[in-house]
């Protein structure tokens, strides 16, 4: 239903944010949407994860992962990270659109920045402080997932705010920090905001059959089989003829005047095997729209030949 991204500096308040939020939707949203946190907490990620870009990566993709398992239809999925790089929000994006889950943002104020911004991917939250109140919160934590002072400054000097201006992060909610989260707005996204199709680059191919590769094989052998013996009929002579498959299957095909030899025939047959086979193990080649049935590659293969025998 909506993918809920808390996004702010580290120590602002995030965890507090979301809290507020799952004690707040249910009251607001239809009781068969359950809301979930996904949090570097609630996954084992450390703190230290975060004092190396190496160590990081593989901690930014445990969460990621997570994330697109918890995704649903019937569940608001709030991620309590620090999210503070635009691609990886970015990556979120596209997949709550894969998804067809909803997006909006919440911002907290800048100028009034003593709480976190909310942003709302699919429903996400910004939250927003001051550097020297981070400082200050993340000192007097206890319950050890306290930053570094270097590895928090080192996320102040990288963090990518969000923009109204960029999709992944809009619609974009500004939050003061004296006022409650908008809740009620919020609720109103998850609802009916609009849902936004899934680009054509994160559109899963459809898989081709277990046995395309057979089908592929076998069919092109067997006209290439045909196509001898109806030579050897037609004493070479040319033009259209029907040739017999196994299973009962024909096929048309309108043959030059000249012997064509075997050999010849099987270097077609083995480049167009080569081209559709990368097709099938790919299953990147016209979005899955290929049929791999005996008739259709029988009647790719003809259409293959004679384009080739009439050059």
């Amino acid at each position: 239903m909506a993918l809920v991204t808390l996004v702010g500096y580290p120590a602002c308040g995030k965890s507090t944010r979301a809290a507020q939020l799952v004690a707040q939707l249910p009251l607001l949203l239809p009781p068969h949407l359950t809301s979930v946190v996904v949090s570097d907490e609630s996954l084992g990620i450390p703190p230290s994860a975060y004092d190396d870009t190496r160590l990081e990566k593989p901690a930014r993709g445990v969460l990621f992962a997570a994330i697109q398992r918890q995704m649903a239809l019937d569940t608001v999925l709030i991620v309590d990270a620090p999210n503070y790089i635009k691609g990886f929000r970015y990556q979120l994006y596209c997949a709550a659109r894969e998804m067809k889950l909803r997006v909006c943002t919440v911002r907290g104020c800048v100028a009034c920045s003593a709480f976190p911004n909310l942003i709302v991917v699919m429903d996400q939250i910004y939250v927003v402080a001051t550097p020297a109140l981070c400082r200050e919160w993340n000192a007097t934590r206890t319950d050890g997932r306290a930053y570094t002072p270097a590895t928090l400054e080192n996320l102040f000097l990288r963090f990518e705010e969000p923009s109204s201006m960029a999709r992944w992060d809009s619609p974009l909610f500004t939050v003061p920090w004296n006022e409650h989260v908008p809740a009620a707005e919020i609720a109103d996204a998850i609802l009916s905001g609009t849902v936004k199709p899934p680009n054509s680059g994160t559109l899963a191919a459809a898989k081709a059959p277990s046995d395309a590769l057979h089908v592929l094989e076998q069919t092109s052998a067997a006209i290439v089989s045909a196509i001898m013996d109806a030579q050897a009929a037609t004493q070479h002579s040319g033009g259209l003829v029907t040739l017999s498959l196994p299973a009962g299957l024909t096929v048309q095909i309108s043959l030059p005047a000249r012997s064509m030899t075997l050999s010849e025939l099987q270097r077609f047959k083995r480049q167009f095997v080569t081209v559709h086979k990368k097709a099938i193990t790919l299953g990147t080649t016209e979005k899955g729209a290929v049929d791999w049935g005996e008739e259709s590659v029988a009647n790719k293969f003809v259409t293959y030949l004679e384009e080739y025998l009439q050059s």
